[in-house]
C-alpha cells in the first residue's frame, strides 16, 4: 500500500500541518517544559480512556488537546457496542454470550485484528460496561424496538448492526448490544463525553486546550521520547477567536461545510501566528488518540476515493494529524482505503421492504442490512448511484410512518422530502428512462424481487421473508438514495490507520516492529472498527484500545522505575 506522505503545512480547510521530527542525541539534550509518564493527543473517547487508566493505575498523565475536547465522540448518538450477558440484556430477556457476540463480529471484521484480539475484546466487554456503570453511566433494559437507524427516546437498547439479518443470525445467535447512554435527542454521545471529562477533572489530570502537536521528539535510536506542542494562551484575544471560530465551525458543518471550512482555515492562521512551543517529555511514551482523516480532503481523494463525494461526519480534529505524527516518526499505516458511508433507509420500516439498485438497474445488496454496510456497498459498488425503488402501496405505508410515526426529524424528514420530490411513472420502463437506468435490467430485478415475495424462489442477497413486498401496484417510484444527493447527505468516516501491535497498541514501522515509546489508539489506528461499521462499536474501540495502550505504556514506566529501585 502506498504511504500518505506527512504534510508540512496547512491548508485552505484547517487541515493542522505536521513536520518531521525532532531528532536528538538523547532525552538530557532538550530544554523540556514538562515532565510526563504518558502524553495522551486527542481527547476523545480513546484520549479519555488511556489517560482515566493510567492515571489510576499511579502514573502521571498529561492530555493534549487542539481545540476543546469530545472529538467525534461528543457528536455521537452515544452508542456503545457492549455484549456477552450485560445486565441490560439479562433484564429484557437475551442471553448474550461472549462466543456469540465473537462470532458475529467475525463477520463484521474480517481480517482487520486477529482472532485472539478479537475474542479478548468481546471478553473484556463485561469489563468495560461495569467500568462504565462505574463512572456514572446509565443503560436501561428497554425492550428493543423494530430495526431502526437510532431509537427514539425511552429506547436504550436496540440491535445496532446486522445481528438481526439472516446471513449474520445464521452464523451467531442474535442479540440487542448497542447500549444507549440515558439523555434526550440523538447526540448522547455529549453525555457519554462529559463523563468521561468529570473523571478526568476529579483525578486532576491536566489537559492543555488549544494545543496542538506538530512534531514528536525522537532520539538517535527512534525512540519516541516527547513532543513538540504548539499552544495558544485561552485568555488571550488570540486564543478567544480561535475558540469562537472553531465552535462557529463546529456548529455550522452539517449544513454549510463550505463556510465551515472557511472559519477553520482562520482559526488555523492563528495557531500558526499566535501558538507558542513547549517541549513535553513523555518517559513511557506519546499515545496519538487523535481520530480519523475524513477532514483531510487530500488524504481522502488520495486513499479512499469513493468516500471523497460524501458529507465529512465528525469533528475538525479528524483531519489525519495522528496518523500523520505516526508515520513522521517511522510509523506504517493499513486499510487507509477503508470508509463508513451511512445510507439509513429504516425507518420508515416500509422503506426496506423495496429494492435498491444501482446505475445498472440491478441490485446489489440485501436492502435490510444495517445502513452502513448499504452505504459501503453504494459507494464500493461504482459511482455511488443508488435508487430505491417502490411500488404505490409501499410508498403509502412509508408516507404514513413518516409523517405519524413518531421518528426522529432525521429520519422522517429526508424520508418526506425524497418519497414527495420522486420521479414517478405508471411503469417500470417509464421509470428506468426518467432515472437513467437500463429498462430491462430493472424489470428483471423486480420481476425476480416479486417471484422472490411470492415464495416461488430464495432471494438472491438473502432478504427475510417477512421483509419481501411484491411491486405490483404502480405507479412507481424512485428516490434518490446516491451519495452524491445534496438533500439527503451520506455521511461517512474513515476507518484505516496507523498500525500497532496487537497486544500493546504500539506503532508498527514498515518492518513490523514496534517502534518503542509511540502508541496510537481508537481511529488512529488500525483496530476493532476498522472493516465495517455498525453503531457503538468505533467507541467501544475506542475506550478499549485506549486503556490497553495506557497499560502497556506505563508498566514499562512502572518496571524502569522499580529497576532503579
Amino acid at each position: 500500500m502506498t504511504q500518505p506522505t506527512p504534510s508540512a503545512s496547512g491548508t485552505a480547510d484547517g487541515t493542522l500541518p505536521v513536520d518531521a521530527p525532532l531528532v536528538v542525541d538523547s532525552a538530557e539534550a532538550v530544554a523540556w517544559n514538562e515532565t510526563v509518564d504518558l502524553l495522551v493527543v486527542g481527547f476523545g473517547a480513546a484520549g479519555a480512556s488511556a489517560a482515566i487508566h493510567a492515571r489510576q493505575a499511579g502514573a502521571n498523565v498529561g492530555i493534549v488537546e487542539r481545540f476543546e475536547g469530545g472529538g467525534a465522540t461528543i457528536k455521537s448518538g452515544g452508542i456503545v457496542y457492549l455484549g456477552g450477558g450485560t445486565r441490560q440484556q439479562k433484564a429484557a430477556g437475551y442471553d448474550d454470550t461472549v462466543e456469540a457476540m465473537y462470532r458475529y463480529l467475525q463477520m463484521e471484521t474480517g481480517d482487520a485484528v486477529g482472532k485472539a484480539t478479537l475474542h479478548q475484546f468481546c471478553e473484556d466487554s463485561l469489563g468495560l460496561h461495569a467500568w462504565l456503570e462505574s463512572l456514572g453511566a446509565k443503560f436501561d433494559s428497554s425492550a428493543p424496538p423494530p430495526k431502526t437507524s437510532y431509537p427514539r427516546d425511552g429506547i436504550y437498547l436496540y440491535y445496532s448492526g446486522n445481528e438481526g439479518v439472516p446471513a449474520f443470525a445464521a452464523q451467531a445467535l442474535p442479540a440487542p448490544r448497542g447500549h444507549r447512554m440515558h439523555g434526550s435527542g440523538v447526540a448522547t454521545g455529549k453525555h457519554l463525553f462529559t463523563m468521561l471529562r468529570r473523571r478526568v477533572e476529579e483525578l486532576k489530570i491536566p489537559v492543555l486546550t488549544q494545543s496542538a502537536v506538530r512534531r514528536l521528539v525522537q532520539d538517535r535510536s527512534g525512540s519516541v521520547i516527547g513532543a513538540e506542542v504548539f499552544r495558544l494562551d485561552p485568555g488571550s484575544p488570540a486564543g478567544q477567536r480561535h475558540l469562537k471560530l472553531m465552535r462557529k465551525a463546529e456548529k455550522v458543518h452539517d449544513f454549510a461545510p463550505a463556510w465551515a471550512d472557511r472559519l477553520r482555515a482562520q482559526a488555523l492562521a492563528i495557531e500558526l501566528a499566535d501558538a507558542r512551543p513547549l517541549r513535553i517529555r513523555a518517559t513511557g511514551g506519546v499515545l496519538l488518540s487523535a481520530g480519523g482523516f475524513i477532514f483531510n480532503r487530500e488524504m481522502v481523494q488520495k486513499h479512499a476515493p469513493k468516500y471523497l463525494r460524501n458529507m465529512r461526519l465528525g469533528a475538525t480534529g479528524c483531519d489525519g494529524s495522528g496518523i500523520r505524527l505516526g508515520l513522521s516518526a517511522g510509523g506504517s499505516a493499513a486499510r487507509l482505503e477503508k470508509g463508513s458511508a451511512w445510507r439509513f433507509i429504516n425507518p420508515p420500516t416500509a422503506l426496506p421492504r423495496g429494492i435498491v439498485v444501482g446505475a445498472n438497474g440491478e441490485r446489489f445488496c440485501n436492502e435490510q442490512v444495517y445502513g452502513a454496510r448499504l452505504g459501503v456497498e453504494m459507494c464500493e459498488q461504482g459511482d455511488g448511484s443508488a435508487w430505491l425503488i417502490l411500488d404505490a402501496k409501499l410508498r403509502r405505508a412509508a408516507l404514513k410512518e413518516a409523517a405519524f410515526g413518531k421518528l426522529w426529524m432525521f429520519q422522517s424528514g429526508p424520508a418526506l422530502i425524497l418519497m414527495l420530490s420522486s420521479p414517478k411513472a405508471k411503469t417500470l420502463a417509464e421509470l428506468a428512462g426518467k432515472i437513467g437506468v437500463p429498462a430491462a435490467a430493472l424489470e428483471r430485478s423486480v420481476q425476480a424481487n416479486n417471484a422472490s415475495a411470492a415464495g416461488n424462489q430464495p432471494d438472491a442477497f438473502g432478504k427475510s421473508p417477512d421483509m419481501r413486498a411484491a411491486l405490483d401496484q404502480g405507479p412507481y417510484y424512485a428516490l434518490d438514495i446516491s451519495a452524491g444527493n445534496k438533500i439527503f447527505p451520506c455521511p461517512s468516516i474513515t476507518l484505516g490507520g496507523l498500525r500497532v501491535e496487537e497486544g500493546s497498541n504500539r506503532v508498527l514501522d514498515a518492518g513490523g516492529q514496534p517502534i518503542k515509546g509511540l502508541y496510537a489508539a481508537g481511529r488512529t489506528a488500525v483496530g476493532v472498527a476498522s472493516n465495517f461499521y455498525v453503531s457503538g462499536l468505533s467507541i467501544a474501540d475506542c475506550l478499549w484500545s485506549g486503556r490497553r495502550a495506557a497499560l502497556h505504556a506505563i508498566q514499562k514506566t512502572s518496571d524502569a522505575a522499580a529497576r532503579a529501585a
